[in-house]
């Protein structure tokens, strides 16, 4: 399956992060995100693209197209669970929770970017001495 997203680079707050993400990275991350946000609370759609947007300062820009195909496959793995909800607002919303198995795969998740995340800083480190296996 091919998925679209939408990386911005030119937007950035306070110049924290200007860079561009891969679209591979930025496919690869898109369930732990999700799995993350749903983790603290329940959302709906626009607010997890605002979170998004605003936690990556701006340079993940996700649209609708994106991500609700996202969720419907999360919800389809049982991960994550849809229902209605009419905030003080009065307007009736979708929204997600986080299931105990997307508990458990936000987990995984975690130990798979933290072991990837490791490596790298190894790699990278200004003081990094290692041997190539060849």
């Amino acid at each position: 399956m091919h998925r679209t997203f939408r990386v911005n680079p030119s937007k950035h707050n306070s110049g924290k992060m200007n860079h561009i993400i891969s679209k591979e990275l930025a496919g690869a991350s898109t369930k732990p995100i999700l799995l993350s946000i749903l983790s603290r609370s329940d959302s709906y759609g626009y607010a997890i693209i605002q979170s998004v947007r605003e936690l990556s300062d701006g340079v993940l820009d996700w649209k609708d197209g994106m991500l609700y195909p996202v969720l419907h496959r999360l919800e389809d793995e049982k991960l994550i669970e849809s229902f209605w909800k009419t905030p003080e607002t009065g307007r009736k919303r979708k929204y997600y929770r986080i299931l105990p198995a997307g508990v458990e795969a936000l987990e995984a998740e975690k130990q798979s970017w933290f072991s990837v995340n490791a490596m790298f800083i190894r790699l990278w480190s200004p003081e990094a001495q290692f041997t190539l296996a060849v």
